[in-house]
């Protein structure tokens, strides 16, 4: 779907993320799943571009799911201990061949 224009994939580090998650949560009550907290911080992404440039658009994202599960990543980030992992280019590069063809 990317390779189609559809979708637009970004990387986030995680630090980043969870930093919306808290945002998030602190703000509408509702603690995001990791998955979701991704898409938050790729709104606030956009938000803060439009502020700059002063453009006007309507941001969607999807909340997919709540975080109660993942509690123990909440509490890596409360304590310092989440790292930012940099996935390696040849291996993202190696999975993308192996991906089945579509279409």
């Amino acid at each position: 779907m990317n390779h189609l224009g559809l979708i637009r994939a970004e990387a986030l580090r995680q630090k980043e993320t969870f930093e919306a998650a808290v945002l998030f949560a602190r703000t509408e009550g509702i603690i995001p799943a990791p998955e979701s907290a991704h898409a938050i911080a790729s709104t606030i992404r956009a938000a803060k571009k439009c502020k700059e440039t002063g453009e006007k658009k309507v941001i969607l994202f999807n909340l997919s799911g709540h975080g109660h599960f993942d509690m123990a990543a909440y509490e890596q980030y409360f304590n310092g201990k989440m790292e930012d992992y940099e996935y390696p280019e040849k291996e993202i590069l190696k999975a993308e061949k192996e991906l089945p063809k579509v279409g």
